[in-house]
């Protein structure tokens, strides 16, 4: 075994992207490079099972002027989110200064200030508000399960969309929008969501006597995918008529305009609790970005550690298209992103994920909002246009392009 050979690229599991050793085993293989499938990334090829347990063990921690150096880091990216939901409430066809902002919070917290005219109090408090909080809240869920997903599945392609829970809360939207199937009990959004859960589960019934590895995550999550695609676009076809279908594809391609309270509150609620979840296997995520045996020899519970993690996106991921529609490239382009200027290690990755993820929503719907104002463009596909270019910054910086 290598006496603890210095990691390629400066620190371990830095080269996420494709190219060098795929697959589960190739991980720990020395020096020397992977069998690999095709499907995996190298996640710190070239390091001894000695140095990864070293590295596991917190060699280099940093010390008392790193921490703070972090936590002022932590603060800025907390006041920059702040400020980006302030921006993003004023932000709008109606205008609404600061003065007015200022007031309409006054009001709520019980302060001696003159109420805003009842239209203006309602668009902030009810519609803008809402929206903004749920961009953020959902952005952070994105972001969060792709790089889960990306350390998962040892695939630096993942997003939270690998698992074809979208696909399924796609269909379920679709059933009861056009089919009328429970609409009275459930609406849109409980059927959306009812429809993740069965494709989740559905990926979890091919999964139960073939194990949880990467590559057969990825390829079942893609079968599972398609099939609910495919009866999507079935239902569509068979029953809906023009204007049904001219709805339902504005909610496949992602809007925060049904944003109410309620459902933020659902995501307030299920956000955190993820979020937190993910954070807690930071340390196995580290393990399993190295592959399932090298994880396996640092005492990490594999096949546990990643189904708890596929039931964390999945819940998260089915919250967040149940309430707002599919939302691409966030969960992809912002874990890359962030890994670049933070560094690969999940305990520091993740946060910031979260909160570039919030931040990055929040400003793609209010471009959204006024890039052709009157009218609203799906933020799906305002992400999509800013996602490809960043996306090949990334690579382009990276030195893979």
């Amino acid at each position: 075994m290598p006496a603890d050979p210095a990691p390629r690229g400066g620190s371990p599991g830095t080269d996420l992207l494709p190219g060098a050793s795929g697959g589960d085993s190739g991980a720990e293989a020395g020096p020397g490079r992977g069998t690999g499938t095709g499907a995996g990334t190298s996640f710190g090829s070239g390091i001894g099972g000695r140095g990864v347990r070293s590295w596991a063990a917190g060699v280099g921690r940093p010390g008392r002027r790193g921490l703070a150096v972090r936590g002022l880091r932590a603060l800025g990216a907390a006041v920059v989110l702040a400020g980006s939901l302030a921006v993003a409430v004023r932000t709008g066809t109606a205008d609404v200064g600061w003065g007015g902002l200022a007031r309409a919070f006054g009001v709520r917290l019980g302060l001696a200030v003159e109420p805003l005219p009842p239209l203006l109090d309602s668009l902030v408090w009810d519609l803008r508000l809402p929206r903004v909080l749920m961009a953020a809240l959902v952005g952070a869920s994105l972001a969060v399960c792709g790089a889960v997903l990306q350390a998962v599945t040892r695939n630096a392609l993942a997003d939270p969309y690998l698992l074809g829970v979208s696909s399924g809360a796609s269909a379920g939207a679709v059933t009861v929008v056009v089919l009328g199937v429970g609409a009275g009990a459930l609406g849109v959004t409980g059927g959306a969501l009812a429809g993740a859960l069965l494709a989740f589960g559905a990926l979890l019934l091919l999964l139960r006597r073939t194990g949880l590895d990467s590559v057969r995550i990825v390829l079942t999550g893609v079968v599972v995918g398609q099939l609910f695609t495919a009866l999507t676009s079935l239902v569509l076809m068979a029953s809906a008529d023009a204007d049904t279908t001219r709805a339902v594809t504005h909610w496949l391609l992602g809007s925060m305009a049904p944003a109410r309270w309620d459902t933020v509150a659902v995501c307030a609620l299920v956000t955190p609790l993820g979020l937190a979840a993910a954070w807690l296997c930071s340390n196995a995520l580290d393990g399993l970005a190295f592959g399932s045996d090298t994880a396996a020899s640092l005492g990490i519970g594999v096949r546990r550690t990643r189904l708890l993690l596929l039931v964390v996106t999945a819940a998260l991921t089915a919250v967040a298209v149940a309430t707002v529609g599919a939302i691409g490239f966030v969960g992809l382009i912002v874990p890359h992103g962030v890994r670049f200027l933070a560094g690969p290690r999940h305990r520091v990755l993740l946060p910031y994920a979260a909160l570039a993820g919030a931040v990055f929503l929040v400003w793609t719907d209010a471009l959204a909002r006024i890039a052709f104002a009157p009218r609203e463009v799906p933020v799906g596909v305002i992400t999509a246009l800013l996602g490809v270019p960043l996306f090949l910054l990334v690579l382009r910086r990276r030195g893979e392009l």
